[in-house]
């Protein structure tokens, strides 16, 4: 099958690298975008990520879950490197469940501006407490809380 460069992928900086640096933290993490060639329609996303890992901001502790990132694309796309890039970012951030969460979905956002977002965390038990964090965006009628 033929490659066809139309200039969609131009933009995609980490695709193309043959050596990856994962970057420190999610605030040096770049989320990168291509063209949605079916913005006409409305399809769902999933991307998985089983092992997430985070610090608790107390202790100093790992803290491990899974997330699950859902969204319905309006006129870009997520580029899964990009993206699993950002979420190892972080590894040695500290940072509560519910705002990994929250930092996770505002990324989405900013980066792509879909239709719909969800991040959805399921986070390992921590002292005898499992805990899930859902955080969901609509682009119409959103409701903004937070800082």
């Amino acid at each position: 099958m033929k490659k066809i460069n139309d200039g969609r992928f131009d933009g995609l900086s980490l695709l193309k690298r043959s050596v990856t640096v994962s970057p420190s933290g999610p605030g040096e993490a770049v989320l990168e975008t291509f063209d949605n060639l079916y913005s006409g329609r409305d399809y769902e996303i999933v991307f998985e990520c089983p092992e997430f890992t985070s610090l608790c901001p107390v202790t100093g502790q790992p803290d491990f879950g899974a997330i699950e990132i859902r969204y319905v694309p309006d006129m870009l796309c997520l580029e899964s490197k990009s993206l699993k890039l950002f979420l190892f970012s972080f590894r040695n951030h500290e940072t509560f469940h519910e705002e990994a969460v929250n930092e996770i979905l505002d990324a989405v956002v900013e980066a792509c501006r879909p239709r719909r977002a969800e991040v959805l965390g399921d986070f390992r038990p921590r002292g005898g407490i499992a805990l899930k964090v859902k955080a969901a965006y609509q682009k119409n009628g959103e409701k903004k809380r937070g800082k």
